[in-house]
């Protein structure tokens, strides 16, 4: 990784067995696009899009008067899923615009629903949470020492100050 603002880098080419193996600008693993900058951009843009294209549906099922429980079912299986599936991998890391270019996707389907949705953000930390604690909880989990739950109380004077 090359954090510099250089325009051109000049690599030495990484041959693994006596191949050269082949430099690209970004590449999918596991569902998520890692861009050679570490920049989230590209996935972002890829999960609005397969999000916004899920959200034709949603108009189409609100357009048959299907009501607001169904719809949001819909909303949770299909769209949400698309962005909470390794949110705890890119989120934490993303750029403000990125978030936002998400967040919009959520608030149009809050006005096809009719209902009042949960922001990513929020979906990010539960999660985050909900990991650490089954690290916790786990002895033999390889990260288990690494870092301890706060109590409730401790957590909460911790998130005030």
């Amino acid at each position: 990784m090359d954090y510099s603002k250089k325009q051109e880098w000049h690599y030495q080419p990484v041959r693994i067995s006596g191949t050269k193996v082949e430099r690209v600008d970004s590449f999918r693993y596991l569902g998520v696009h890692i861009s050679q900058d570490l920049s989230w951009s590209r996935n972002t843009n890829s999960l609005a899009k397969k999000a916004r294209q899920r959200l034709y549906h949603l108009r189409r099922l609100r357009d048959f008067r299907l009501p607001s429980k169904v719809l949001r079912n819909f909303y949770t299986c299909t769209i949400e899923s698309i962005f909470t599936g390794n949110i705890t991998v890119w989120f934490g890391n993303s750029t403000k615009q990125d978030r936002q270019t998400l967040q919009r996707v959520v608030r149009s389907a809050e006005h096809i629903t009719h209902t009042e949705l949960p922001d990513l953000q929020s979906i990010y930390y539960k999660r985050c949470q909900t990991k650490a604690r089954r690290i916790v909880k786990d002895p033999t989990h390889p990260n288990n020492r690494l870092f301890s739950l706060l109590s409730h109380h401790k957590a909460t004077l911790a998130a005030k100050s």
